[in-house]
C-alpha cells in the first residue's frame, strides 16, 4: 500500500492563495509511485475539504463552485487517531474517509504557519513535516525572532515594539522613543504576518500614524524598524532540522518600489503560473563569495538557532553603503517550498518532498524515544493531594 499523504493549504490567513498555490506545486511534485496525495483545503471561514478537484489550481477561480465537487471533512483530537472524518456521514457507511501516514502543511501566515495548526497535529500525533509549534511561532513573530537572533549575536536592525493598545494609551512617549531610538525613515509592520502585508515607509510622523494604522489593521502587536535605504534584499532556502542542515544558492528579487511587494513576490507570471518561483529574481544572486558565504552561514544559524525543521527560507537585508548584512525574517513555510533554489542547487523538486517525508518521520521516531508521562499514578497511591480543593475528609 502506498504511504497516504495528507497536504493541508488554503487556512484562515490573507495568504490564502498564495498557500493554494504552493500545495499545489508541491502535490504536483510528490512522486505519485510512492505516495498517495490525499489534498486538504481549509477554507476562509475554517472548514476543511477533500477531493481530486482541489488538484486543479484553475478551479480555484469558482469556489463554491469547487466545493461542490469536494467532501467535507474532519479529525478528532484523539492522539494517535490519524482519520479523516467525513462531515456528512451516510447512514450505514463508515465515516472514515482517509487514514493519513503523514502530513505536510503548506499553510501560509497567521492560523497556519504561526504553530496553531502544527499544535493540532502534534496533539493528535500525526507525523508532518517543517517546523513544530515553538520554532513556527518563534519564526512567525518577528518581535520574538528578533529577540532570539539579537541574544545569539545574529545581526538585526534597531527596533520598537508595542501593541495596537499600548500605541493607542501612550502614543506620544512611543513615538518619541521611536524618533529618538531610531530616526526616520523607518519600516512598520505587522509582527505577526507575512508576504509584506500590511507592511509601509514613514519618512516623518505624520506617515508614522498613517502606516501604524495600517498595520494595526492585521494584528495586535506592531514592530517599526530602522530602515536601510541603500537596500538589496537577499534570500537563502535551509534544509534539514537544526542539528544538520544544508542551505542553498542565493536569490535576489526585483521589486518594483522601496520595498518588496505582495505584487512583486507573487503576481508575476501568467495567471495559472503565480507564486515566488514566477516573481522576478537573480539566482544567484550577484555578489562577492565572502558575502554570499556570510549570508549562507547566517540562514543556516538563524535556522539552527530558532530549532526549525524541513525546508525554510531566511531573508537578508545587505546595506549597499557599508555592506553589513541583517537578517530580516524567516519563512518558516516559504512560497513555492522555496523548490526554485533547490532546484538551482541540483535538487529536483520531486527530492525536495521526499526530504520533507523522510524528516517527518525522523523527527517521530527520534520523538518515540523521549519520556512524556510517567506510568506510576500518584492519586492511586494516596499522595500527591494535600492541601487540593475538595480534599475534605480524604486521608
Amino acid at each position: 500500500m502506498k504511504t497516504k499523504i495528507a497536504v493541508f493549504f488554503g487556512g484562515r490567513s490573507t495568504e490564502h492563495e498564495i498557500s493554494v498555490i504552493s500545495a499545489n506545486q508541491a502535490m504536483a511534485a510528490i512522486d505519485a509511485d510512492k505516495y498517495e496525495v490525499i489534498p486538504v483545503y481549509i477554507s476562509k471561514q475554517g472548514r476543511w475539504y477533500t477531493g481530486d478537484a482541489l488538484t486543479d489550481v484553475k478551479n480555484y477561480r469558482d469556489i463554491p463552485a469547487l466545493l461542490k465537487q469536494c467532501r467535507e471533512v474532519y479529525m478528532k483530537p484523539i492522539y494517535g487517531d490519524y482519520n479523516l472524518y467525513a462531515a456528512d456521514r451516510k447512514l450505514f457507511k463508515s465515516d472514515v474517509v482517509a487514514t493519513l501516514d503523514l502530513a505536510i502543511p503548506v499553510l501560509h501566515g497567521s492560523n497556519g504557519e504561526d504553530g496553531i495548526f502544527e499544535g493540532v497535529l502534534e496533539t493528535i500525533g500525526l507525523p508532518y513535516a517543517g517546523c513544530n509549534t515553538l520554532a513556527s511561532a518563534n519564526g512567525m513573530d518577528k518581535i520574538t525572532m528578533k529577540m532570539i537572533l539579537a541574544a545569539d549575536g545574529i545581526p538585526v536592525v534597531d527596533y520598537v515594539w508595542f501593541t495596537d493598545k499600548q500605541w493607542f494609551a501612550k502614543r506620544d512617549e512611543l513615538i518619541a522613543k521611536i524618533e529618538n531610538q531610531i530616526g526616520y525613515p523607518v519600516i512598520v509592520k505587522p509582527a505577526n504576518l507575512g508576504s509584506s502585508v500590511g507592511i509601509g515607509r514613514a519618512e516623518n510622523r505624520e506617515q508614522l500614524l498613517e502606516r501604524v494604522d495600517d498595520a494595526q489593521r492585521y494584528s495586535s502587536r506592531i514592530i517599526v524598524e530602522d530602515m536601510v535605504e541603500n537596500l538589496q534584499e537577499i534570500n537563502c532556502a535551509v534544509l534539514g532540522d537544526c542539528d544538520d542542515y544544508i542551505t542553498s544558492v542565493l536569490e535576489e528579487p526585483i521589486k518594483s518600489g522601496e520595498i518588496l511587494s505582495y505584487t512583486d513576490k507573487y503576481m508575476g507570471g501568467t495567471k495559472d503560473n503565480r507564486g515566488m518561483h514566477a516573481a522576478q529574481k537573480r539566482i544567484p544572486a550577484d555578489l562577492p563569495a565572502n558575502e554570499t558565504e556570510r549570508i549562507r552561514h547566517l540562514a543556516g544559524e538563524t535556522f539552527r538557532v530558532l530549532s526549525c525543521h524541513g525546508v525554510s527560507r531566511v531573508d537578508v537585508m545587505v546595506d549597499g553603503n557599508t555592506r553589513e548584512i541583517y537578517v530580516n525574517e524567516i519563512n518558516t513555510i516559504p512560497g513555492s517550498l522555496s523548490f526554485y533554489l533547490w532546484e538551482a542547487a541540483g535538487i529536483k523538486f520531486t527530492d525536495l518532498m521526499e526530504r520533507l517525508v523522510r524528516l517527518a518521520l525522523k523527527r517521530k521516531r527520534d520523538q518515540a524515544s523521549k519520556t512524556v508521562s510517567y506510568d506510576s499514578n500518584i492519586f492511586a497511591l494516596g499522595g500527591g493531594i494535600k492541601g487540593a480543593k475538595g480534599a475534605k475528609g480524604v486521608k
